[in-house]
């Protein structure tokens, strides 16, 4: 069945309110699981952030928004209660209860306008009104399918550059992973040219330079796959340098007979590939920078204890 949406756990959380006083959210999220009969699995699954169930994440939603409509009402710390007006809505429940329904009261109409500033974030309301995520779902969604985009664009843009400048790229981004030295110390670490022995680069694993990681970078245009041939001639030029670690990065990807070859072979090789590269560059902001920063906030329940 899955994790309900949190539309579809609005009724049941009013019903559960209704059992008389008030009742704590964290034995709603219990009854709830046991009433939709989730497995330990779906019980323990976090959100992004880790602070929450992603089952708890979604009851507590459900209640904000009854609460927003008046059919609920906060008693204390993680408490709330059903009003008369929840009570009312209980004689004669509608089959579910969405947000759509929540309009025809007036205290969450006010919420909803006052959501609804401006005209961009009309469109926001409505796209929440209409899916079955949380707003805080419907942000880190948002979030994954820029991110996707962002990655496309990242590797479009390193396919598209030369050689020099890929290799130069993928060492910048080791450097600013924490490996080797400092970025004005990047073309130290560029080895690649003729006569490299098939290494592109050198990079110190920790900062006294006690081991080594040697690095191949081959750019690639989309379909044009890494075979097995390529990783053993990466291997053979491995021992040429006496060398325990490897590292082949591409712009396309490796056939799975690469990946297989790299598993077998006794020099330890890591392989790279271009969704994987535009992701670390995204993560570790190389080629990308930060174009504005959002943050999901919460009530502190400690500061109105």
């Amino acid at each position: 069945m899955g994790v309900p949406d949190f539309q579809s756990l609005m009724l049941p959380v009013l019903k559960t309110a209704a059992g008389g006083g008030e009742v704590r959210i964290r034995d709603v999220v219990d009854i709830l699981a046991d009433e939709f009969a989730l497995t330990d699995e779906e019980r323990a699954h976090l959100v992004p952030s880790k602070q929450q169930t992603t089952f708890g994440n979604r009851v507590s939603w459900a209640k904000s928004y009854l609460s927003k409509a008046g059919l609920v009402e906060p008693t204390r710390r993680a408490h709330f209660r059903i009003t008369e007006t929840g009570r009312q809505v209980l004689n004669s429940p509608p089959e579910k209860i969405t947000i759509r329904f929540l309009e025809q009261f007036p205290s969450f109409k006010g919420f909803r306008d006052g959501e609804a500033g401006t005209a961009e974030a009309a469109e926001v309301v409505l796209s929440v009104a209409e899916s079955p995520l949380t707003p805080d779902e419907v942000m880190r969604q948002a979030h994954l399918r820029i991110e996707a985009s962002l990655a496309e664009e990242i590797l479009q843009r390193v396919r598209s550059g030369t050689p020099a400048f890929f290799e130069k790229t993928v060492v910048r981004l080791l450097i600013t992973m924490g490996y080797g030295g400092s970025v004005t110390e990047l073309d130290k670490a560029l080895v690649g040219k003729s006569g490299d022995d098939g290494v592109d680069g050198i990079i110190d694993q920790d900062p006294l330079g006690l081991d080594r990681v040697y690095v191949q970078a081959k750019r690639y245009a989309d379909g044009n796959t890494v075979g097995a041939g390529a990783i053993r001639d990466f291997f053979g030029s491995l021992n040429l340098f006496k060398a325990t670690k490897g590292l082949f990065v591409t712009t396309s990807a490796f056939t799975t007979s690469a990946r297989e070859t790299a598993d077998r072979l006794g020099t330890r090789i890591v392989l790279i590939d271009g969704i994987q590269l535009a992701k670390l560059m995204i993560r570790h902001e190389v080629g990308c920078r930060i174009e504005e920063t959002l943050h999901i906030k919460r009530v502190d329940e400690d500061f109105f204890e």
